[in-house]
């Protein structure tokens, strides 16, 4: 598959559990994992949550109750989630959700600590939307 590192892992299965909230993925090579839809979102590789550079990510809150309403394949290498919060713009790459599920604590670890030093908590609302200079919303 072009674009893809000959040891990338693809997707064998990939379940959605809408009442658990998490997006199962079985890949080659047997590795298992269940990836929450919160964290999906919150690390949604998206210029709108990424930002165009380091440092220009925007943290996201208030996504504990986020639903994945749709989700399209794109190519061979990735599909693209909707979000019930409307988010769509993210692209996720076979390897980004091999990364997601395969670093969940760290991620996790990571994210509480960015909420910490932004004085905020998992479930506080988004800050509201603020322009940025690239002319993109």
């Amino acid at each position: 598959m072009a674009g893809l590192a000959q040891d990338t892992p693809t997707p064998v299965e990939m379940t959605v559990h809408g009442r658990s909230r998490v997006l199962e993925i079985e890949f080659t090579g047997g590795s298992r994992y269940r990836i929450p839809f919160e964290l999906m979102r919150v690390y949604s590789p998206s210029a709108e949550v990424q930002g165009h550079g380091p440092g220009q990510e925007v943290l996201q809150t208030g996504k504990r109750e986020v639903e994945l309403v749709d989700m399209k394949p794109v190519g061979n290498y990735g599909v693209q989630p909707t979000f019930s919060d409307g988010h769509d713009s993210g692209i996720f790459t076979w390897e980004y959700l091999y990364f997601l599920g395969s670093k969940q604590d760290e991620l996790w670890a990571d994210y509480e600590r960015r909420l910490k030093e932004a004085g905020v908590d998992r479930d506080s609302p988004m800050a509201p939307k603020a322009g940025h200079a690239c002319g993109h919303h």
